[in-house]
């Protein structure tokens, strides 16, 4: 999809990727959505579902109905991107836990989602190990930091960023929806994004296979479609028959000509 900015000298290129993995349920969800009314205004949210058979998939796809809904109504003279974001990981969150009640599983999601508006401003938020990425050409200049035991020993400098990547715990979390507890979630607001920039967010079955200068290659090289579909050939590739569910979510700022 494409969404014209004229008023702002860009437009919005994108696209989503996502594959079941070697996993028998894609519990995965992803999505682009492009503001009904306000041009140059698009989202990207990614959902990486836990949780029984099925009650994974229940969960991510909550997420991303909230987001839909709560986006469609969203108007910036009445509340901001962040409070936007803040109430769609809240009600996502309040509504998992009513789904859990009537069901047997128990089902829970991260979730990295973010806005990017037509006065060049970004705006993300995630809670788990879903991860969000901003690149200016093909240079790293801010991801999200996962809300995982891993990043944790990371951040405490006892493991490297690739030790972490291959540690026998890396799947545990210590934030996502669902949980019984308020959900921990990290939010962020930058401005001045400009023409080359990228923003992307995807599950860990995803980034788990790449370095950052290797995502920034691709994005920056290849179309949001090309781009998403060597990203999850690759992926599927590198993860030799045990891969994970995997997503992501691409949006480009590109000139009009």
């Amino acid at each position: 999809m494409a969404s014209p900015s004229t008023a702002a000298g860009f437009r919005l290129s994108a696209a989503t990727g996502t594959h079941r993995g070697d996993r028998a349920y894609q519990q995965d969800q992803v999505a682009v959505i492009a503001h009904p009314r306000i041009e140059g205004c698009v989202m990207g949210i990614v959902a990486d579902g836990m949780g029984g058979k099925s009650g994974g998939r229940k969960a991510a796809d909550q997420v991303i109905l909230t987001a839909r809904q709560l986006f469609e109504r969203y108007s910036p003279e009445d509340e901001s991107p962040a409070e936007l974001l803040s109430q769609i990981t809240s009600e996502a969150h309040l509504m998992i836990k009513l789904t859990a009640i009537s069901a047997e599983e128990e089902p829970h999601s991260t979730i990295a989602g973010f806005v990017v508006s037509s006065d060049r401003c970004a705006h993300w938020i995630h809670s788990g190990d879903s991860r969000i990425y901003w690149f200016r050409g093909a240079r790293l200049v801010k991801r999200s930091m996962d809300h995982s035991y891993v990043q944790r020993l990371v951040d405490e400098g006892q493991l490297t960023e690739a030790e972490a990547s291959s540690h026998p715990q890396s799947n545990l979390l210590t934030a996502c929806l669902g949980t019984v507890q308020d959900p921990t979630s990290t939010s962020e607001r930058f401005e001045g994004l400009e023409v080359g920039d990228t923003l992307m967010c995807c599950s860990d079955g995803l980034w788990h296979y790449f370095t950052a200068q290797e995502l920034g290659s691709v994005l920056y090289s290849l179309p949001p479609r090309e781009a998403a579909e060597l990203l999850v050939s690759k992926a599927r590739q590198r993860a030799r028959g045990g891969g994970d569910n995997l997503s992501l979510a691409i949006v480009k700022l590109e000139n009009l000509d």
